[in-house]
Order: C-alpha cells, then structure tokens, then sequence
C-alpha cells in the first residue's frame, strides 16, 4: 500500500465512524424531540393518547378552574377549536386568561391534555413564533403583538462621562 492509500483509507474510517457516532446520536435524540400543535392541528392529525407534544394557543377565557393539589384545569384555544387542559403544579405568573400560553404532555384517553410544563410568555411583547404563525393564520393576529416598546431612555447630549476628570 502506497503512502496515498494508506491516507485514503484512515480518512475513510474517520469518516464512516463519523456517520456512526452522528446516526446513534440522532437515534437517541428522536425520543426527546417534541412538535408543537395548534388544537385544530392536534384535531386534524387525530394525534393518539400518550404521544407527547406541545400544544400553544391562548387560554380561553372563563376556562381556568382551580382544585386541590395544584391541579388546574383551562382550555387552549386557536380560535376555531379549543382543547380542555389539565395542568398539576404552580402556573408561571404571567399565566392567566386570553394570553398566549404553551403546554407540553400528551392527549389522555377522555381527550384531555395531561400538561406537564406550562410556558407563559415572559414580557408584554413576546410570543412564541409558531403560536404567532399560528395566530395570523387563523385570522386572531393583532398588530399590537409585534409591537416593540417605546425606548425613553435615550442618553441626552452632554452628559457624557469626560475621561481624565478630576476627582
């Protein structure tokens, strides 16, 4: 074997063991991997009890029921379907009625989503792109959702720090 082939040949075993280690590790990460649905989407794939996903929408107002042991109990709506919503833990503190909202767990039997993590947006202006998407696509889109804050706090001319001042 020349020198030339000797390199061709450890490049190609680098490479094939390469495309191993890249293939076992996507395997492994197929499991964790979580889609988001819409409750018309989750309705129209007819999505099977027990198969995780994330499901965003706004909480529908009136929806939101309090019991014991942290259990919770609200509807995520998109607009034209709605999806009751079973939650056991604290709520974000953003979380309430008419906001956007995304749920991840997985359809019971009865229909109900068994929510295990709940995410509330985090400030006036943030919403998770695909509720956005989803949103404008139902025709529920406001311009104001987009909208960024007012910046005031504009530094005014001259009250720059001076370097070299005297202390």
């Amino acid at each position: 074997m020349t020198r030339k082939q000797r390199r061709l040949t450890m490049i190609g075993g680098a490479l094939a063991i390469l495309a191993v280690a890249a293939g076992l590790v996507l395997n492994a990460m197929r499991d964790s991997i979580v889609f988001f649905s819409t409750p018309s989407m989750a309705a129209e794939k007819q999505i099977p009890a027990g198969k995780r996903f994330r499901l965003g929408g706004l909480v529908q107002p009136g929806s939101l029921k309090r019991g014991d042991d942290l259990i919770v109990n609200f509807a995520i709506a998109d607009g034209s379907t709605n999806l009751p919503v079973m939650y056991k833990g604290i709520l974000p503190d953003l979380f309430r009625e008419g906001q956007g909202v995304v749920a991840e767990g997985a359809l019971d039997a009865s229909g109900t989503f068994r929510a295990d993590t709940v995410l509330a947006k985090h400030d006036e202006t943030y919403m998770p792109k695909e509720v956005a998407d989803a949103l404008k696509k139902q025709g529920h889109w406001k311009d104001d959702y987009g909208a960024k804050p007012q910046q005031g706090n504009k530094p005014q001319q001259g009250n720059k720090p001076t370097q070299g001042a005297a202390k």
